[in-house]
């Protein structure tokens, strides 16, 4: 019987220009081959399976080539090379870092650097899994790394480069290897089932490239595997099955139903789901992920972020263009949220279902109208005669009668008195009027002078006419003081402000401005120390300028800020100077130290 070889190593990449989806990586490594700008020592680091330790074996075979094409590629047909292919070359030594990780394995390593190559020019030691090295021989391997012999040229291979010590990092130069695109991984799949003479959908391979989450080598053994399971003829749905993944039907289904508002098909879905055996949080996911590839569906400009087949793609451009994308924006919330409290819920398949229920009621609300302003009933006395409305009173809450609109635009009661009297209030139904009416059920409703009406559908008054009227009234007031002050008496009413208890509205403030403040046409221009003290002071500036008008006398007073940026605070050092930085900030401290008769020292 003959030897199988797993697809991860049957193909795996012999040269640059073959490694798939690192072109950054390579062509750096190309370019520093060419121009012999070759460092002592690499770091190659990200996921798994995504070309490391492959990249650091090209390497190690193409800088012993003794013919290296003019690609920057090894021939293949030198002696080197060939030794290399057999698995027989003497340049390359690779470590196990993972079963080798001590002291002594580390010494043993130093000790073979010191001899020469015999057939080459260089002799490459590859450490994979370096991340697990005690801390010990990380210690002992520093020396080396930092100043080995000219002939030799360390690589280094890690998945996790955040447990390497930043000594070992400051002597390497960094290769960050990205996970490879799913259209990649699709491609090559294809193009290995076409030499394997296997007939394969596209779609399929991009749920395999899925799964792989970025790593070709898991990619490679999900292949062999449903080879395995289907023979020659990989299908969409053999992937699936053999894989367990949740076929994009359920999702489109489930979405048609949510838009078609149907509660009881998405529950029905949901329920064949969970007798196949998958999770409600996978599905959770699963279904977060369909709309957002939704929204993306909506711009044609957005297309190419979905990585998914070509039919399946189909598919969500038809869905989409049925799809609101509020409602998608609406729905990402409601699965994040359900996404969240899955873990912690007692009754994880009623949180699914009431999720989906939310989901199929989205838009159904119609849109609240707008409410009517009315006329609070403190605030007709306010009102002259001729203005006041006559409301009528339930037991609960105020009603504010409507006006019928005439047909004309305007009637004169002098034009035509028995239109004029024919004029009624109506309330917004028989029934509130009847039961708001304090009298008697059966009296009439008043009757109101069209002269003072402005006609509309809806008379509403608002209440900014009687609130400008007062604030005029107060500025009225406020205007007539002017008495001067100086920048003395400023300084006090600000002392006032600060002792103010906090009872009073107010907010003891830090002093804010060290310099002495500049007045300018009764505006004061205050220099702060800092944004953070100012927008302090902004804080409390209108409570602050009503105080000070009051207290001045001068209602014209203004108050403007301006950052200092050449201030530079003083620190307080001395005990004293500590305790006169406090009772700025704390004045009661000072009364404490009188009353407990307190001296400031050193403890």
């Amino acid at each position: 019987m003959e030897n199988f070889i797993v697809s991860a190593r049957k193909y795996r990449p012999t040269t640059f220009d073959t490694v798939v989806g690192q072109k950054p990586v390579t062509e750096t490594l190309k370019n520093a081959i060419k121009s012999n700008h070759l460092a002592q020592a690499f770091l190659f680091t990200g996921p798994r399976g995504v070309g490391k330790t492959t990249c650091a074996r090209i390497l190690a075979k193409t800088i012993n080539c003794f013919s290296i094409t003019e690609n920057i590629e090894a021939c293949n047909e030198c002696e080197s090379c060939k030794s290399f292919n057999e698995g027989r070359s003497l340049n390359i030594y690779e470590l196990d870092a993972a079963s080798n990780n001590s002291v002594d394995d580390i010494r043993g390593l130093i000790e073979q650097v010191r001899f020469a190559p015999q057939i080459g020019t260089h002799k490459v030691y590859i450490i994979d899994e370096v991340h697990m090295l005690s801390q010990a021989a990380f210690n002992a391997f520093l020396k080396t790394l930092e100043e080995p012999p000219k002939h030799a040229i360390f690589i280094l291979a890690t998945t996790e480069k955040h447990k390497i010590i930043p000594t070992i990092l400051s002597r390497c130069q960094v290769f960050d290897f990205n996970r490879i695109q799913i259209d990649d991984i699709a491609n090559l799949l294809a193009q290995i089932a076409n030499k394997e003479n296997i007939n394969a959908e596209m779609d399929g391979l991009h749920i395999i490239a899925q799964k792989a989450d970025g790593a070709l080598r898991d990619a490679l053994s999900m292949f062999d595997q449903i080879v395995s399971f289907s023979g020659n003829n990989i299908a969409y749905q053999h992937v699936i099955d053999n894989l367990n993944i949740l076929d994009y039907d359920y999702y489109f289904n489930i979405t048609d139903a949510i838009l078609k508002q149907d509660i009881s098909s998405c529950l029905l879905i949901f329920n064949e789901i969970l007798d196949h055996g998958f999770d409600g949080h996978n599905f959770i996911n699963g279904l977060s992920e369909h709309f957002r590839n939704l929204l993306v569906c909506q711009d044609q400009a957005t297309i190419k972020l979905i990585e998914v087949g070509a039919n399946i793609k189909e598919k969500y451009l038809q869905q989409a263009k049925v799809a609101n994308v509020n409602h998608l924006v609406e729905a990402l919330n409601i699965t994040a949220k359900a996404d969240v409290q899955y873990k912690s819920s007692k009754n994880q398949r009623l949180l699914v279902e009431v999720m989906l229920m939310q989901l199929c009621s989205l838009g159904s609300n119609a849109e609240k109208k707008k409410p009517i302003i009315d006329l609070p009933l403190n605030s007709a006395k306010k009102l002259d005669n001729s203005q006041q409305v006559s409301t009528y009173k339930t037991e609960k809450t105020p009603v504010v009668p409507t006006v019928k609109e005439p047909e004309k635009s305007f009637i004169s009661s002098s034009e035509n008195p028995e239109k004029a009297q024919t004029a009624t209030v109506s309330t917004p139904s028989e029934h509130s009027a009847t039961e708001a009416n304090n009298n008697s059920a059966e009296d009439p409703p008043k009757l109101i002078n069209p002269e003072h009406l402005i006609l509309s559908n809806t008379i509403s008054i608002n209440k900014e006419v009687i609130t400008k009227k007062e604030k005029k009234e107060t500025s009225e007031t406020q205007n007539q003081l002017f008495e001067p002050y100086t920048i003395e008496q400023f300084g006090e009413k600000w002392h006032a402000y600060k002792l103010l208890p906090k009872e009073k509205g107010k907010a003891s403030l830090v002093t804010v401005f060290e310099e002495t403040p500049e007045i300018e046409n009764n505006t004061i221009q205050l220099m702060i120390e800092n944004k953070a003290l100012e927008d302090e002071f902004n804080y409390h500036k209108s409570d602050f300028l009503d105080f000070i008008r009051k207290e001045l006398k001068n209602y014209a007073v203004q108050v403007e800020t301006q950052i200092n940026k050449d201030f530079k605070a003083k620190k307080a050092y001395t005990p004293q100077e500590k305790f006169e930085k406090m009772s700025e900030k704390n004045p009661s401290l000072i009364t404490l130290k009188q009353k407990l008769d307190m001296d400031v020292g050193y403890s």
